[in-house]
């Protein structure tokens, strides 16, 4: 083993060597829990109310719809520093810090104005993207043996929350007169809880200390064929979810759904994702190999987007509850990945940026690729088709991703 590894256990595992009191153990899943509850619900809590946001900023349908989009770009820019960032100052601390900045982007994004708007969205973007790299990281440092159960766990707790957020925006924005401001704005809530969940562990963070970024560790990650099956992995799974999630409605409604029932359809969707994200990761923890599971995800996305396009529209929640099935199962086996493709939770945390900035950014290429091909075609066949491809890679990808390796080996 040589010096780097050894620095990089030295800083990420000096926590495990100490056996927490179970106390203990049980605050820090609860951490762990409330700071997935931030990871999608202050973004999804947007999508209903853009149009509201438009008519009370007056600004443009183009400007209002990268309110969705800056999120992503953000998750894609800030990823691969996520792991620097916390060798340098310790995971705890890093995870505490972005909880601040998300709180402050929340009350930013809710004050009444265009300029407040757009610069708490870049910072809850900011803050969300630690999140999201470091978070399996911390699984894998603190709970090693458990990756499948915690991954679950977490990935519940994430999109639980994200389709609640989705379906009380109107209500509290319309029939609690709140406004969009409002609706918005009580998301504060649930990340000033988080910081004081979180605290505690401010008491495992590292020793501050300069940490230089090796260039053969990234040259490994970077020459390795697995940590790139694992990247474009989770990145096709993001930009088939992002895609889905933006352009179902309008599929659904010019196959003869009203507006009201496209939304229902999209949120059964979100809901179909729960408890497969908890039960695959437990699946997938006692398995030497995942790669018939991440296989069997890629099938599915096949098997449902032909659906959509060819199959009878009686059948249509059949379709969509395959599609939340499929893109439950990915995203758990994504998250799963970082931690089992690897040996540390420093290289764990590594991949986690590289497959998550990758990823972010086919995400958010997804649905303008997609809206762009529908308006040159016409039709719905070649965008679709579109994300057949994209299905099939995450197959064969699947397949090399989940193999009983690591990337050292």
């Amino acid at each position: 083993m040589n010096a780097e590894r050894k620095l990089d256990e030295q800083l990420y595992t000096e926590s495990e060597r100490k056996v927490a009191p179970k106390a203990g153990t049980w605050l820090l899943i609860l951490g762990i829990i409330f700071i997935a509850m931030n990871l999608r619900a202050p973004i999804t809590s947007v999508g209903p109310l853009v149009g509201l946001i438009r008519d009370n900023l007056h600004i443009s349908n183009t400007l209002a719809g990268t309110i969705t989009t800056v999120p992503l770009l953000a998750f894609a820019l800030v990823s691969p520093f996520a792991p620097r960032l916390a060798k340098r100052f310790g995971m705890e601390t890093v995870l505490f810090v972005s909880l601040l900045v998300l709180t402050v982007g929340v009350i930013l994004r809710s004050l009444s104005g265009t300029l407040t708007l757009f610069v708490g969205t870049i910072m809850l973007g900011l803050a969300i993207a630690i999140g999201n790299v470091l978070l399996p990281s911390i699984i894998k440092k603190e709970f090693p043996h458990k990756i499948g159960l915690m991954t679950g766990v977490y990935s519940v707790a994430m999109n639980l929350c994200a389709a609640v957020a989705s379906g009380l925006s109107v209500p509290l924005a319309s029939n609690l007169g709140w406004g969009w401001i409002g609706a918005l704005g009580y998301w504060v809530v649930i990340s000033f809880v988080s910081i004081l969940v979180w605290m505690p562990q401010m008491r495992k963070r590292v020793k501050p200390q300069i940490v230089k970024k090796s260039a053969k560790s990234e040259g490994n990650l970077l020459r390795s064929g697995l940590a790139w099956q694992v990247t474009f992995f989770m990145g096709l799974q993001s930009l088939i979810f992002y895609t889905i999630v933006a352009w179902l409605p309008e599929i659904l409604i010019e196959q003869g759904l009203s507006s009201s029932a496209a939304g229902w359809t999209l949120s059964l969707l979100q809901f179909a994702v729960l408890p497969v994200t908890f039960l695959i990761p437990v699946f997938a923890g006692k398995m030497k190999s995942q790669s018939g599971l991440a296989a069997a995800s890629g099938g599915l996305f096949v098997i449902a987007i032909l659906g959509l396009l060819y199959g009878s529209t009686s059948l249509t929640v059949l379709w969509v509850i395959l599609l939340g099935v499929a893109g439950g199962s990915a995203f758990s086996l994504s998250m799963m990945f970082f931690g089992m493709r690897t040996t540390t939770a420093g290289e764990a945390a590594s991949l986690s940026g590289m497959a998550q900035s990758i990823g972010y950014l086919l995400a958010a290429v997804g649905p303008t690729l997609f809206g762009l091909l529908h308006d040159t075609t016409h039709s719905w066949t070649a965008p679709l088709y579109m994300l057949v491809v994209a299905s099939a890679l995450i197959l064969l990808c699947g397949i090399g991703a989940g193999r009983n390796k690591t990337i050292e080996s």
